[in-house]
């Protein structure tokens, strides 16, 4: 059996990557890091998601001696020259805060386009496997609407739809959000090296 360590404290993101394998219980087991008995601090410095997300899926299997995934993301604002990026959870210190800050930083701007991204990494014990990105692209909206999922979703409307990620709530984002679309990627991969175990390397 694979076993397979999310490098996360959170708990949506190591459900959701659950939920993709209930068809396999038999040969895949997705781990918390409570499994392993807790993970040091993840050090995530690098200029890129790319970078961030690497750099904690390659210290949480190096230091559980497992295979392991992490993501990075985050919200990419055109005329912000990419702001708040990779800062996105550092913006301010509350989550109001940061909706407020990039709300007054936007004021006056016509240009609205913006993208979620989001990264995940796969890493064997120390040494990263492959990544995976996914996004989705949309606008700022002039204000925040509904209380629906976290983050920047009561400012961010997905392109094709007129409401907020906070307003059309989890059945519509975790079908076509930036991490689903990489999680489904990294699924597949996962799934692909599983029908020939004899030759993956990734266990």
């Amino acid at each position: 059996m694979l076993q397979l360590l999310a490098a996360t404290s959170n708990k949506h993101k190591i459900q959701e990557f659950q939920d993709m394998f209930r068809d396999q219980p038999e040969s895949l087991r997705i781990l918390s890091p409570d499994d392993v008995g807790g993970l040091p601090e993840l050090i995530e410095n690098g200029a890129t998601f790319e970078e961030n997300s690497a750099m904690k899926a390659e210290q949480a299997s190096r230091y559980a001696d497992i295979s392991a995934f992490a993501d990075d993301s985050g919200l990419v604002v055109e005329a912000l020259n990419g702001e708040p990026g990779i800062y996105s959870a550092r913006y301010a210190e509350t989550n109001e805060g940061r909706i407020a800050k990039l709300l007054k930083n936007m004021e006056g701007v016509t240009n609205r386009k913006a993208m979620f991204v989001c990264v995940i990494s796969l890493a064997y014990r120390g040494h990263l496997v492959a990544q995976f990105r996914g996004e989705v692209h949309g606008v700022i909206a002039q204000e925040a609407r509904g209380n629906a999922g976290f983050g920047y979703d009561p400012i961010f409307i997905p392109d094709g739809y007129d409401k907020t990620f906070g307003e059309l709530g989890s059945d519509v984002k975790d079908t076509i959000s930036h991490r689903a679309r990489a999680f489904a990627q990294a699924a597949d991969f996962v799934r692909a090296e599983l029908e020939t175990m004899d030759d993956f390397e990734f266990i």
